[in-house]
């Protein structure tokens, strides 16, 4: 198998995280800096260093299921990212909550309010690999 690549895009900061190459545990990566698309740079090292078959991207999803204005934003960035590495596999995994989990996490920890603000992305992007490994886990891909 191999690895899979968890993104969780933000306006301002981009969470990621890696899975090892047998799929069972999801580990965060790194936070990027969103702004002028920065990220992107750091995004290529990582599918260089790992070579990721898989990259899933956070989408947030409204509560009622309907897809938001930042929904569709992150759509148009996954098609962007699809036409660059033809290589990996692109899918979404719906995110809602996962930010929200993440601080829950962060707090329990005793992590200082600085500290998460630095984390949170990192640790909802492992959130959402770990619920896509998990939904995934008897499929072969």
């Amino acid at each position: 198998m191999s690895r899979v690549l968890a993104l969780d895009v933000g306006t301002v900061r981009v969470g990621a995280a890696i899975s090892d190459p047998s799929r069972i545990i999801a580990q965060g990566l790194d936070v990027w800096n969103a702004e002028n698309d920065e990220w992107l740079k750091n995004f290529d090292d990582a599918v260089k260093k790992y070579s990721p078959a898989v990259v899933v991207v956070g989408l947030p999803v409204r509560t009622d299921g309907k897809r938001s204005e930042v929904a569709e934003k992150i759509l148009a960035i996954v098609d962007g990212l699809k036409q660059k590495y033809p290589e990996q596999e692109f899918l979404t995994q719906d995110e809602r909550f996962t930010t929200v989990i993440a601080q829950r996490m962060l707090i329990e920890a005793d992590v200082s309010r600085r500290g998460r603000k630095k984390k949170v992305d990192k640790v909802a992007a492992v959130i959402i690999l770990e619920s896509w490994l998990e939904a995934n886990k008897n499929t072969p891909l």
